[in-house]
Formats: C-alpha cells, structure tokens, sequence
C-alpha cells in the first residue's frame, strides 16, 4: 500500500478515533479535532473548529493532503433537533462545502461520510445508492446537502452512506452497543426497536473497508458504508445475548412509535453490491458481534 497525506476532521469522536488507530502506521495522518480530544494527542493532530475557513486554509496549505476523511458533524439526531438551526447548517453542510472546494483547490481526494438516514425509510429493504432519498430529520436532511455540496466542488469523491455503527466506546465517546452490553451484565432491561431495520457495521470493520476504499481508490462514487445483513435492533440484542449468555428477556421490545421524538425511519437497511463488486467482502455480522462483544467484556 502507497503510504498518502491523509488528513481527518473530527478526530475525537468515536469513529475518528478508531480511523485515528487504524491508519496509524499505515499512512502519514494529521487529525483534527474542536472540543473533545479523544486519543488525537496520541498522534499528529491539530485542535481547531472546522467552520473557521482561515483554520482550514492553512491547514490544508500547510499539511496539502492527498486524501481528506471528513468525519466531522453534528451527528447525533437529537442534538442537532435541540440546537439552532444555523448552527448545524453551518457545521453540517457550509464546512462541508469548504472543504470540498479546498480538495478542488488542492487535488485532495474527499472521503465523506454521510448517513444511512438520507433514504426513504418506507420504500423497501436492502436499498441500492440510487434509491429514493427523503430525509426525515435535520442532521440527515443536512448530511444529504452536504453530500449535494461535494458533487458540485468538482473534487474527486467518495460518499459514504455510513450505517449504524456499534463497537466499544473510546475516552469520551460512548456507543449504545456497549451501554447495552452493560446493562445486560447488570441485569437491567434494554429497550430495543422491533421495526426498524439497518444494516449495522462496527467501527473495526469500518476501519477495515475506508483502508480497503483508499488503496482501491473509486472515483465519483456513492457507497452504501454498511454491514453485510438487514437487522432490526431487536435482533442484533438477540445476537449479544446468545453469543454472550446474557438473558434475553431483558430485551424490552419497543415500537417507534413508542418515542416520538425519534424519525419514523423504518428500514434503511443498504444493498452492499458496491463494495463486493469492488472485492470488499464482509464476515457474517453475528461474527463480528463476538468480536466486538470478546473486546468490550475484556476491556472492562
């Protein structure tokens, strides 16, 4: 593998941090981060907010990368609902646009990820990248105009419509998965939706396939970012607890509908025909489970 200039946005968060190690080693990398360090001071980083243009200016001219993952979002569906809607437009799509066209300037290759949520989650399973898109929240409806921004920079691109990810959490950054996995071991009841439907993929694997995606190098391209099966959360608990002799009657199955506050997104669950037909293959995901599960009941 050719090492590359690969800078990251949003080196903090928990995705960020697991890119953070995994191109460690691999490739020469400055990661960015604004409020929450996370591991970035264990490697080449800077602190610096994404929606400061004189920030990013200099930092692409002084580190000029090759590749740029911008991971960096206001990504959590609630936050962004409880937030000033400018303030998330500004982070989610105008950040994105300047970004985009600092790639163009540059010759960056931009790697973004966007959302599963983007689609039209009453059309179907196992939804292809050109499927129906109808965002039913404000953090999707501004990852799917960042994902318009890129497409008219006139950078080279790859859009990434990023499952749910689960794995273990890391400093600050925390996972429902391993939250769930606690309250298993302590016997607590988890409440899980029966009818919502993704294809889940867990930040190792994720790691895995972005290493895959740089040195294989697609041009212009949408990709379904996702797990290898349609999964409702009910049945990823009925997987954990299996796999890791909890009791699954402490799975308290719950409909959307239960909470209101949450988008009625029923099945964005994504076709992955794109990445096999690239040669990224995937292990089946209740593999991946006990692998995630084996290295959370470690580290705790």
């Amino acid at each position: 593998m050719t090492t590359k200039r690969i800078l990251i946005t949003g080196g903090g968060g928990l995705l960020g941090q697991y890119l953070n190690e995994g191109l460690h080693g691999h490739h020469s990398m400055l990661t960015l981060y604004r409020n929450h360090e996370g591991n970035c001071r264990q490697f080449p980083y800077l602190n610096g907010d994404i929606t400061d243009s004189a920030f990013l200016e200099e930092t692409f001219r002084s580190f000029n990368p090759e590749i740029v993952i911008h991971t960096a979002a206001v990504s959590n569906p609630a936050l962004a609902e409880k937030l000033d809607t400018s303030t998330v437009f500004k982070t989610n799509v105008e950040a994105t646009e300047k970004i985009a066209s600092l790639c163009k300037k540059y010759g960056s290759k931009l790697i973004y990820t966007s959302t599963d949520l983007v689609y039209a989650g009453y059309r179907g399973s196992l939804l292809k990248e050109d499927a129906k898109l109808v965002p039913m929240s404000l953090y999707a409806e501004t990852k799917l105009m960042g994902e318009i921004k890129i497409q008219q920079s006139g950078a080279d691109y790859i859009i990434l419509r990023t499952a749910l990810l689960f794995g273990a959490g890391k400093n600050h950054a925390s996972c429902f998965f391993e939250e769930m996995i606690k309250s298993f071991q302590a016997g607590k009841q988890v409440r899980l939706f029966h009818d919502q439907y993704r294809s889940t993929l867990s930040f190792n694997e994720a790691v895995r396939i972005m290493l895959a995606l740089i040195e294989k190098n697609p041009h212009n391209a949408i990709i379904n970012f996702a797990g290898p099966e349609r999964r409702s959360r009910v049945e990823v608990g009925e997987m954990v607890c299996e796999l890791g002799g909890f009791d699954s009657s402490l799975i308290q199955s719950i409909s959307l509908q239960d909470i209101p506050s949450v988008p009625p997104v029923e099945d964005v669950s994504m076709d992955v025909s794109k990445l096999l037909a690239l040669g990224i293959t995937q292990p089946p995901l209740k593999d991946t489970i006990k692998k995630e599960l084996d290295l959370i009941i470690h580290k705790m």
